[in-house]
């Protein structure tokens, strides 16, 4: 009998103490955040997802680069993270990637949106850019919009993912005028080959892009009309899963130290940015991009 009361009270006490243990790991995930935080600086590497577009996240030779890496190495390092580490994905599987743990991190200059906002938390900004235009070389549709895309029937190749897919609808842009494609080198195929008249991405990506090709069949549009909605200019930057906000803080903490003393400007600079046009005016924060109140 003896035994079996003992028995009793130790299940009891170990139900009792489990549930108090769930109490505490079902909460807001402060506590989470702070462990993801603890559990990197431990380690001395954080795992960054990425997704292969120059200047902003790309693998070369092996190593990673980009302003958007550069920018994050260097916030990392002031953290006591030495050691950065990419994983590779399709652009459009960053945030489902970040949500499954596969990385810890998204680094890829991605554009902060408010449906973005809903399933990850970005850092503060560290980048601004536009949009930009591949098209047949000598440009044969006479494009030099997206409502010349729209009017003309043309058809565009986007990465799947891109906010570029929203950008061309609110301009008219039909949805059996878009074609999706995985990644940028897919678009430009998907271009030289006539099965689309265009390709659109931001700026300094399609750019860079086909400078590196050395494709002289298609050419950047260089009068390209911005277009006048929500999102344009874009503001990258990094994000992190909703449950991690000692990390994201801490990150923001470093980021801001780096804005103020030029770092950030000269990362930009140094990954064919330009300072003046696409650092971060001051008072653009994440909050207002989120809530749509700043484009």
């Amino acid at each position: 009998m003896k035994k079996l009361l003992i028995v009793f009270i130790f299940s009891f006490s170990f139900i009792l103490l489990a549930a108090c243990g769930s109490d505490d790991a079902s909460g807001d995930g402060g506590d989470n955040g702070k462990d993801k935080l603890a559990e990197l600086k431990e380690k001395g590497t954080v795992t960054v997802g990425f997704a292969n577009e120059k200047p902003y996240a790309y693998q070369e030779d092996g190593e990673l680069k980009g302003a958007a890496v550069d920018i994050a190495e260097a916030v990392f390092k002031e953290m006591g993270i030495d050691k950065v580490e990419g994983q590779l994905s399709d652009f459009g599987q960053l945030i489902p990637g970040l949500n499954a743990g596969k990385f810890d991190v998204i680094t890829a200059g991605m554009a902060i949106n408010p449906d973005r906002c809903e399933n990850a938390d970005f850092g503060e900004p560290e980048m601004m850019y536009g949009e930009g235009l591949i098209v047949q070389k000598g440009n044969p549709m006479d494009l030099h919009s997206y409502d010349d895309i729209a009017s003309s029937g043309a058809t565009v190749s986007i990465m799947a993912g891109a906010t570029e897919n929203e950008y061309v609808k609110h301009e008219g842009v039909k949805d059996d005028q878009i074609q999706s494609a995985p990644d940028i080198p897919a678009t430009f195929s998907a271009v030289e080959s006539g099965r689309a008249d265009a390709t659109t991405g931001t700026e300094m990506t399609v750019k860079m892009a086909l400078e590196s090709s050395g494709n002289d069949k298609l050419e950047f549009v260089q009068d390209f009309e911005q277009p006048d909605i929500e999102g344009i200019p874009s503001y990258g930057a990094a994000a992190f899963h909703k449950d991690n906000d000692a990390l994201r803080e801490a990150y923001n903490e470093q980021l801001a130290k780096l804005k103020e003393d030029g770092t950030v400007e000269e990362i930009l600079e140094a990954n064919g940015f330009s300072a003046e046009g696409n650092s971060v005016p001051a008072d653009i924060t994440t909050e207002g991009v989120c809530s749509g109140e700043q484009y």
